[in-house]
């Protein structure tokens, strides 16, 4: 008995376009990875912020559960319970360091909250001095960066002073750092300083190849002229990326990640997340997510 065409295509599940496909691929030698050829592998890297998700775990927990998710690298913020903080020993940094060096898990970055917008000259000077003594941990667990943010601007002077203090700060840092192999991120934060322009701002104030920006996927970076024109006033300085729950439908979280794929960010992607009774699970379908959002341009 005769079978039409139509027939044989509707029981096979295929269709004359998927057929036309096979046919091309049949005609290319070793197909599959001609067609391997037109997936580009993202640059950059996967890692998760300890803020809300990981604020509990211990570092051996970190380690574990970064490298069951296949998270690449950890950006331990202060204050939580991992506890790497300033009143470690020498010992114990060593220690740090060792049990990252000895895993898959990159310590990437220490994540502090000093911040360097008050008008109180002498706070100023200890804050510079604390972040210093925190420049020198980074460097003695192996990290490769701090992360520091501004946190408003205060009403009682002047927008433009505060922003140049801001800034004249991070370059005293990004100085000090460099002599210890130390980045310094500032992350997009704070009321009024977590505008993009505003950010900018500093960036020009502090004018060192040491400094650049932790972008913190913000509200607020839909502000102004729009997402594309804020991102491309710091474009040149991303040295990090914070991201919330990639399913959140009012962030563009897909355009965010074509973009950085489009600068050939070669930096992290950092998961700052809420808690999770089922931790590892979270993890691993934000991975699935990062990269599908990606398409795998």
């Amino acid at each position: 008995m005769k079978t039409s065409r139509r027939t044989f295509l509707r029981t096979a599940g295929l269709s004359a376009g998927t057929l036309g496909i096979l046919a091309r691929a049949a005609l290319v030698p070793n197909a599959r990875a001609a067609a391997a050829s037109f997936v580009k592998t993202p640059v950059m890297k996967l890692g998760l912020v300890t803020y809300q998700l990981a604020q509990d775990w211990d570092i051996a927990t970190i380690i574990k559960n970064c490298e069951a998710a296949k998270f690449a690298g950890v950006e331990l913020r202060t204050e939580h319970a991992h506890k790497v903080e300033l009143n470690l020993t020498a010992d114990q940094r060593a220690e740090v360091k060792r049990r990252f060096l000895d895993s898959p898990v990159q310590l990437m970055g220490l994540g502090s909250t000093y911040d360097f917008h008050t008008p109180d000259q002498a706070k100023l000077k200890r804050d510079l001095a604390a972040a210093k003594e925190y420049i020198i941990l980074a460097h003695d667990v192996g990290a490769s960066g701090v992360k520091v943010r501004p946190n408003g601007l205060p009403k009682e002077v002047p927008q433009e002073r505060t922003l140049e203090q801001i800034g004249r700060a991070l370059r005293e840092l990004g100085e000090f750092g460099a002599g210890h192999g130390i980045c310094i991120r500032l992350e997009v934060h704070g009321a009024g300083t977590s505008l993009l322009p505003n950010i900018k701002a500093i960036m020009d104030a502090a004018d060192h190849p040491n400094v650049g920006v932790c972008w913190n996927s913000n509200d607020s970076d839909l502000a102004g002229e729009g997402f594309d024109h804020n991102f491309d006033l710091v474009k040149d300085k991303i040295f990090s990326c914070h991201m919330r729950d990639l399913y959140l439908e009012n962030y563009p979280f897909r355009r965010l990640l074509t973009r950085l794929n489009g600068i050939r960010f070669t930096g992290y992607c950092l998961a700052e997340i809420p808690a999770s009774a089922d931790p590892v699970r979270v993890m691993k379908y934000f991975r699935a997510l990062w990269l599908a959002y990606q398409e795998l341009q």
